[in-house]
């Protein structure tokens, strides 16, 4: 076939995708347009993030900012619940994920640094279950935990063999577990939000879920094409953080654009929360103001 007829056939193809009312993604993925979906940006704080001393002080806080979901760490949570509980009655706020927090990790070659995994992660899913939680937050191993089970399809057979059993107990406590994609520098072993969700459904259980953090996002080459690989099936959360030196969104300037993520958020029709996850370069009340105000504004333009 010669270059023009090439051009022609892929054309016509083209075309016939779009009649044929093709997958969004298809036919999106390049579009600068805005996404029609009326959904709404659902911010959430981890509790460093916000400003004041007590958890009432901080829930207040968020509050006064439009917050509407707050991210606690998992031990955090274990040790603090009837304080957190307390604090969160008869507020617009919910709690979002569930930021690790176990012992252990679930790739360990030591059985005992694996149970310990277990009976932690259990406990902490206990909790989220009982305050209403999204879901808790998880990676499978960091680079620095060691012995390791190596990567190879057996480990990852493995690990999906252990999700399941974690899914099921999790769905069984009103909650599900959410896989987090890190860069190669933190963990090599899961990088990718596409790697996550295939892992999601490979485990086949419905408390498997995953998540895009805008940080880490910069191994994808598409920060749409990242989180429509996982689809309102797997998609449970999301972080976000400046793109230059993981501080608040809009304190590296330029580079912080998400506004290609938050179409895609918006096709989703993304009905959880994106909650922050930085450090900050100047003043925290300052910045996390001016932070909300830009993700409002880049949500619109999305």
């Amino acid at each position: 076939m010669d270059r023009r007829n090439f051009l022609k056939t892929t054309a016509a193809g083209a075309a016939a995708i779009a009649l044929a009312g093709g997958p969004a993604s298809v036919l999106t993925s390049c579009a600068s347009k805005p996404a029609k979906s009326k959904v709404a940006l659902n911010l959430s704080f981890q509790t460093g993030i916000a400003v004041g001393e007590s958890y009432s002080e901080k829930f207040d806080y968020m509050e006064s900012l439009g917050i509407v979901g707050y991210e606690p760490g998992g031990q955090e949570l274990v040790k603090n619940y009837d304080q957190i509980a307390k604090a969160l009655e008869g507020r617009n706020l919910k709690v979002s994920a569930i930021c690790a927090g176990f012992r252990g990790f679930i790739l360990a070659e030591d059985p005992a640094v694996k149970a310990d995994f277990d009976s932690s992660m259990r406990e902490i899913i206990d909790a989220a279950g009982q305050i209403g939680s999204t879901g808790v937050i998880m990676v499978p191993a960091f680079n620095h935990q060691k012995p390791c089970k190596p990567h190879t399809l057996e480990t990852r057979d493995y690990l999906c063999e252990q999700l399941h059993d974690l899914g099921e107990y999790a769905l069984s406590k009103g909650t599900v577990v959410i896989l987090e994609p890190l860069n190669r520098g933190e963990a090599f072993y899961m990088r990718l939000v596409a790697d996550a969700a295939a892992i999601c459904r490979d485990s086949n259980s419905e408390g498997v879920k995953c998540m895009g953090d805008f940080w880490h996002m910069k191994e994808e080459t598409s920060d749409y094409g990242a989180l429509m690989s996982a689809g309102k099936q797997y998609l449970r959360h999301v972080h976000i953080a400046s793109r230059g030196r993981r501080v608040t969104p809009g304190e590296d300037g330029e580079k912080d654009n998400y506004v290609e993520g938050f179409r895609a958020m918006k096709e989703l029709e993304f009905p959880y929360f994106m909650s922050f996850e930085c450090g900050c370069a100047g003043d925290r009340a300052e910045a996390n103001t001016k932070a909300v105000e830009l993700l409002r504004a880049q949500w619109e333009q999305a």
